[in-house]
């Protein structure tokens, strides 16, 4: 890494009740972490698992619809056969 992508130069400040603070505090205290630490890994470890099951959820949807088509292909219906009729008679 070079010098610049070392610095931890990006910033988020939120404000949060207090009752909610401790109980950060404490989760962090009891895993030997500092606020930041045990904040900065839940949001990523949070985000990663948002960020993967939308990524899944896309790709889902995509295999259905391109599962659809497929059947749907594999029948061609009577305008498509007229199609490939006239556009055989083109091509001759």
């Amino acid at each position: 890494m070079s010098p610049a992508t070392d610095k931890n130069e990006a910033r988020l400040s939120f404000r949060l009740r207090g009752e909610l603070k401790q109980t950060i505090e404490q989760a962090a205290a009891e895993l030997g972490q500092t606020i930041s630490e045990f904040a900065v890994a839940t949001l990523v470890r949070e985000a990663r698992d948002v960020i993967q099951q939308s990524q899944q959820t896309r790709l889902s949807n995509r295999d259905t619809l391109l599962k659809v088509l497929e059947d749907a292909a594999a029948q061609p219906n009577a305008a498509l056969k007229a199609a490939a009729k006239r556009y055989k008679k083109r091509i001759r």
